[in-house]
C-alpha cells in the first residue's frame, strides 16, 4: 500500500513560496452515470495550500498532484476530530458528575469544544509546519 496519499487539482494561486491547490473531491457515486437523476451525488471544493520553495515554477491553471504522507495525515485526523471528540466526551461526563442539568452540561460542552478549536486556531502556524503537502506537475 502507498505511503502517500495523492489528489490531483488545479493551481488557484501562487504566491511567493506557497502554492493554493484547488481540489474537487467527489462522493462514491460521483462516477456514477445515474447521479445527475439521483440528486445524491456530492462534489465540493477544497483548497490546499502548498509551501514550496518552487512556487514561482506553477501558474494558475496548472494540473498538479498534491500529496501528503499517510502517517501526517492521520496526524490531522488526529488533532482535529479525536482531539475535540475526547473534549467533547470528557468535558460533559465532568459536567453531569458535577451535577449540572443537561441544558447547562451541554452549553459548557459546546463551549470546550470551541475553545479547543480556538487553541488550534492560535497554534495554527506552528501546527502547517508538521504538516507538508508536496506538489508534482501532471
Amino acid at each position: 500500500m502507498s505511503e502517500v496519499v495523492q489528489h490531483s487539482g488545479v493551481v488557484a494561486r501562487v504566491e511567493e513560496h506557497r502554492v493554493v491547490v484547488r481540489i474537487t473531491s467527489r462522493s462514491a457515486c460521483g462516477s456514477c452515470a445515474a447521479r445527475q437523476a439521483c440528486g445524491l451525488a456530492e462534489a465540493t471544493e477544497k483548497e490546499v495550500e502548498v509551501y514550496t520553495e518552487q512556487a514561482a515554477a506553477y501558474r494558475v491553471g496548472d494540473a498538479v498532484m498534491v500529496g501528503v504522507r499517510k502517517r501526517i495525515g492521520g496526524r490531522a485526523v488526529l488533532i482535529a476530530y479525536v482531539g475535540a471528540l475526547v473534549v467533547l466526551v470528557g468535558v460533559l461526563v465532568v459536567a453531569t458528575a458535577m451535577g449540572l442539568n443537561e441544558g447547562l452540561a451541554v452549553v459548557v460542552t459546546l463551549g470546550a469544544v470551541a475553545a479547543y478549536y480556538g487553541v488550534l486556531w492560535l497554534f495554527r502556524k506552528k501546527i502547517e509546519h508538521t504538516i507538508q503537502f508536496t506538489i508534482t506537475q501532471i
